[in-house]
C-alpha cells in the first residue's frame, strides 16, 4: 500500500499533514492533538512541511494557523521533488563512471591473449554489443550471411546505437555488408542508420558480393568471430571474442584488402 513516506515524508510529516487535510486551518496545539505528534516537534514538521510546499500559514492570525495544500497539488509538488532528487542522482552517477571508466581503462593491458565465448542467439548477441561499446579508436564490422536465428531487427538496432555511441566517442567505423544483408535488415532500421551515422565523416560503409562470414575488429587488438552452426551453417552457433594482436593485425591486412574492392553502400 502507498503511503507519503514513500515519496520522502517522515512518519510525523506524514501524519501532520494528513491530519492538517481533515481539520483544516489548525494552530500547532491542535495540529499536535490530532496526529499525536510531541508538541516539541510539532514546529519543526510543520516548517518542514511548508518548505515541502505542503502547508501554508497564516502568520497574522494569533495563535498562527496552518492549512494543509490541496491533495493533487501537494502531491504534484513532491512527485516533482523526486523527479529532480533523481536526475540530479542520475548525473552525479554518470560523472562517478566516466571518472572511474577513465581510472580502471588506464590499468587494462592490450597485449595479453585471452578469449571467451558466448553460445546461442541471445548470448552471441549481447556479447557482440558488449565488445562492440568497448572500442576506443576504430572498429571495424564486416557481416556476411544473415543468421534467421537472430531478431535481425532488435540485434540491428542495438548495433545502430553502439555504432552512434562510438562515434560520439571519435571512434572512427567501418561497416563492410553483403548484400544478402543489405536485403534483409528492416527497413527502419536503415533509417534510423542514415538520420544517425551516414553524416558523420568517421563513418563509412561499403558492400562487396564477395563477403560471406562474419567479423568484427576492435581497436586492431580485439577480433569477434561468428560461428556457424555445424549442422545447418546458415544459423549461428556461437560467437567468439578474441584478444589476439598479432591475429587481429592479419585479420584487419585481409579486410583492407577487401574493402578495397568493396563499393560504396548506397540505399
Amino acid at each position: 500500500m502507498a503511503t507519503l513516506r514513500d515519496l520522502g515524508l517522515s512518519e510525523y510529516e506524514a501524519r501532520s499533514y494528513r491530519a492538517l487535510l481533515r481539520l483544516g486551518p489548525a494552530t500547532a496545539k491542535e495540529l499536535s492533538r490530532a496526529s499525536d505528534v510531541p508538541m516539541g516537534r510539532v514546529y519543526d514538521v510543520l516548517n518542514g512541511l511548508e518548505q515541502l510546499g505542503l502547508v501554508r500559514s497564516q502568520a497574522s492570525s494569533r495563535p498562527k494557523k496552518y492549512v494543509g495544500v490541496e491533495p493533487e497539488t501537494g502531491l504534484e509538488r513532491l512527485l516533482n521533488d523526486k523527479k529532480t532528487e533523481l536526475e540530479r542522482k542520475a548525473r552525479q552517477y554518470e560523472s562517478i563512471v566516466s571518472e572511474l571508466s577513465t581510472e580502471l581503462d588506464a590499468h587494462r593491458p592490450t597485449d595479453e591473449q585471452f578469449w571467451t565465448a558466448a553460445v546461442g542467439p541471445e548470448d552471441s548477441a549481447e556479447l557482440l554489443v558488449e565488445r562492440l561499446a568497448a572500442a576506443d579508436q576504430r572498429l571495424v564490422m564486416v557481416i556476411g550471411t544473415p543468421s534467421p536465428q537472430f531478431d535481425i531487427g532488435r540485434v540491428s538496432q542495438q548495433v545502430v546505437d553502439r555504432l552512434d555511441e562510438a562515434l560520439d566517442r571519435g571512434v572512427e567505423v567501418s561497416l563492410l555488408l553483403s548484400p544478402d544483408l543489405v536485403d534483409f535488415v528492416p527497413e527502419t532500421v536503415w533509417d534510423d542508420y542514415h538520420g544517425r551515422l551516414v553524416t558523420d565523416d568517421a563513418f563509412e560503409a561499403r558492400v562487396d558480393d564477395a563477403v560471406s562470414g562474419s567479423f568484427h575488429l576492435i581497436d586492431d587488438v580485439e577480433v569477434c568471430i561468428d560461428v556457424p552452426n555445424p549442422l545447418d551453417p546458415t544459423q549461428a552457433f556461437a560467437l567468439i571474442a578474441l584478444t589476439d594482436p598479432e591475429f587481429a593485425s592479419n585479420l584487419r591486412t585481409t579486410f583492407d584488402e577487401q574493402w578495397t574492392d568493396a563499393e560504396p553502400l548506397s540505399l
